[in-house]
């Protein structure tokens, strides 16, 4: 647990230095603009690894991560409905399209939509600790960039033509019907649709 806790910690702790924009900007200043990108990633894929670590190692070892509850099926019915606008509004966050103008923000809400699923659908300490801190995280990140002001990546860019909406929601889609029949599976090792019965 504790190394779960660890990568929590460093990952969702240095993205929390965006929201402050004091600390931020005197940071880039002294380090400058490259090195403070560059830090940022490091110590981005350093937290990560060890969050998949560590939440790999809680799942194998059922005596250290309890179920506090057994979600019923239908909550996992839900979670899978959910993730599929999660998936477009993860697709959204890079494309600018009406969907990202409506939304504003819809990597933040992706990331409420994915965590809220999953949450839904385990019922375990490793995986409330994971979802239940990035939700908490997604919520304060989002009250942050009101507060800020602060537009996002693409800032006010605006989609030239509305077949971009068409292309997020169509490239969305395919991401989820990958991550649906295989790709969650293969990442993550545990497959989001039962087994067919032979």
């Amino acid at each position: 647990m504790m190394l779960l806790i660890v990568g929590l910690m460093i990952f969702l702790g240095i993205h929390l230095l965006p929201t402050s924009p004091d600390v931020r900007t005197g940071l880039r200043d002294r380090l400058g603009e490259g090195p403070y990108k560059a830090v940022f990633s490091i110590v981005s894929l350093i937290g990560f690894a060890i969050i998949v670590l560590g939440y790999h190692k809680m799942q194998l070892n059922p005596g250290k991560n309890p179920v506090l509850w057994d979600p019923p099926t239908w909550t996992r019915h839900i979670a899978l409905l959910l993730m599929l606008p999660a998936m477009i509004f993860l697709v959204a966050s890079l494309i600018p399209s009406r969907i990202r103008t409506a939304i504003k923000h819809p990597m933040l809400v992706a990331i409420k939509t994915w965590a809220l699923a999953h949450l839904l659908a385990n019922g375990d300490v490793a995986s409330l600790l994971l979802f239940g801190s990035f939700l908490a995280f997604a919520v304060y990140d989002r009250i942050s960039v009101k507060k800020r002001g602060d537009k996002g990546p693409l800032g006010d860019k605006q989609p030239s033509s509305p077949i971009n909406d068409v292309i997020v929601v169509g490239v969305g889609a395919a991401l989820y019907a990958a991550l649906l029949f295989g790709g969650h599976e293969w990442l993550i090792g545990v497959a989001p649709l039962p087994a067919a019965s032979a």
